[in-house]
C-alpha cells in the first residue's frame, strides 16, 4: 500500500444508515467510460447494491475515467467493503466484454466524505451531476446518459420540471 493510500484511510470509519460521497477513479485515470457498455455496468453494478441491501444511492455520475457516488449506506458492509465488491464486480465484467490485452482496472483506494447531517444533500447531488458540465462533455446535463438522482424520480420534480431545470436549481 503506497503513502497515499494509507492517508486515505486515516480516519475512516463505515456507520450503517450513514450518508457518504464517494469518488474513486480508473487506474491512470484511463477514460475507459467513454466506452458506453463498460459504464452501464458501472451503474448496474452500483443499481445492484440497493437489490443486495449494502446501499441506497441518492445520486451518481459515472465520468470517462472516474465515479462519484453518494449513497447511504446500508446491510452489514463496510464502506471499504462495499467499494470493493462494486470496483471488483465491475473490473470483472467490463474485462469479460471487451478484447484483450485492454485491461480495465481501478486505481486502488477511494476518496470519501462522511456527509453532515446539516449539509445540503441536494447540493452535493447536483454538485456531482454537473460534473459532465464543468468538464464540457455536454452542453446539457440530460444529454449526458450515465448518473441520476432519486430527486429526479419524485413526482414534482421529474414531471413538472424536467431533468436540466430540476439540476440548475442550485
Amino acid at each position: 500500500m503506497s503513502q497515499g493510500q494509507s492517508a486515505l484511510r486515516i480516519g475512516r470509519w463505515s456507520q450503517q444508515g450513514h450518508v457518504y460521497h464517494v469518488t474513486t477513479a480508473t487506474r491512470y485515470r484511463h477514460r475507459h467510460f467513454d466506452d458506453f457498455l463498460s459504464a452501464r455496468i458501472v451503474v448496474n453494478c452500483l443499481r445492484q447494491q440497493a437489490t443486495l441491501g449494502n446501499a441506497h444511492t441518492l445520486a451518481f455520475v459515472v465520468m470517462p475515467d472516474h465515479l462519484h457516488w453518494l449513497l447511504q449506506l446500508q446491510g452489514n458492509v463496510s464502506l471499504s467493503a462495499l467499494l470493493s465488491y462494486v470496483k471488483s464486480q465491475s473490473a470483472r465484467l467490463i474485462n469479460r466484454q471487451r478484447p484483450q490485452p485492454e485491461r480495465f482496472e481501478w486505481q486502488a483506494g477511494f476518496h470519501d466524505h462522511a456527509v453532515r447531517r446539516e449539509e445540503n444533500l441536494l447540493a452535493i447531488a447536483r454538485y456531482q451531476i454537473a460534473n459532465p458540465l464543468r468538464a464540457g462533455i455536454v452542453e446539457k446535463i440530460g444529454d449526458y446518459p450515465h448518473w441520476d438522482a432519486v430527486w429526479l424520480h419524485a413526482d414534482d420534480v421529474a414531471d413538472d420540471v424536467g431533468v436540466d431545470a430540476w439540476w440548475s436549481g442550485v
